[in-house]
């Protein structure tokens, strides 16, 4: 497991080189188009099918993650040879099918978690915020989409808790989780079907929730349709929505919300 804390230097080590290429432009000790062109050399790199952005952490302070679907495992490993070519040490894959994680794992230390359809290579970090993230579901059927939201939030320094097959057909089963409701910096409700359980976690939590409708459902459901509807007519305050399936998205987000007052300190 590589420390975040390297990683965190390495941008800040970027940054002030940034600073100081500035500060050389201000004292007229560099030229504007010197200057211009050394930023130019720096913010991706162009590999034929792809370009890498190598600036992404020291704009947004994380990585460049590989979306897998529609990539050839060959493609993969290139990016990510690039990616740690580039300082970036760990590298995040989604939606990555067993298929081409067997051969991106050929070529590189990558750990696949299935269920998720995630890639990790360089392990998960230590954490980096007293904050926790609830992830809950619905039902088990939706636990794919969850663990990609929990995986994601581990991978970027979050602690991260699970409750699971928690939805609203059994109220008893998420009323037994409060504490653990009460005590979040952030929630990621997922579910399919009708939705409902983004509004009921909305009711009961005082921070922000993240819905995420699912494709799980009959066919009136039509495709997670019904699902993300209901979450955008929750009635409870604080609920805000992404995707159709997107756990990635709705982690990312709820971890720049964790880390806002890391940040500040």
């Amino acid at each position: 497991m590589v420390p975040l804390v390297d990683e965190v230097r390495k941008g800040m080590e970027e940054k002030e080189e940034i600073l100081e290429l500035l500060k050389s432009v201000a004292a007229g000790k560099t030229s504007v188009d010197d200057a211009f062109l050394q930023l130019r050399e720096q913010p991706f790199d162009d590999i034929g099918y792809a370009k890498v952005d190598t600036h992404r952490g020291i704009r947004q302070g994380a990585g460049e993650v590989i979306y897998g679907a529609g990539k050839t495992a060959a493609q993969m490993v290139g990016i990510i040879e690039s990616m740690k070519k580039n300082g970036q040490r760990r590298v995040l894959i989604t939606r990555l099918t067993e298929d081409k994680a067997s051969l991106i794992q050929e070529k590189a230390e990558m750990a696949y978690y299935a269920d998720a359809q995630i890639g990790i290579v360089g392990g998960l970090p230590e954490k980096r915020t007293e904050g926790t993230i609830v992830v809950a579901t619905g039902g088990t059927s939706d636990i794919p989409v969850a663990e990609e939201a929990a995986l994601t939030a581990e991978f970027l320094g979050n602690s991260v808790e699970r409750l699971y097959d928690v939805g609203v057909s059994g109220l008893h089963r998420i009323l037994s989780k409060l504490d653990d409701i009460m005590s979040a910096r952030v929630i990621i409700a997922v579910a399919g079907m009708e939705g409902a359980l983004a509004s009921v976690i909305g009711g009961l939590s005082d921070c922000p929730v993240i819905a995420v409708p699912t494709s799980v459902g009959y066919g009136a459901s039509f495709g997670g349709v019904s699902a993300l509807l209901s979450m955008l007519n929750s009635c409870a305050s604080g609920v805000s929505v992404v995707n159709i399936d997107n756990g990635f998205g709705a982690a990312y987000t709820a971890s720049m919300i964790n880390h806002i007052g890391e940040k500040n300190k």
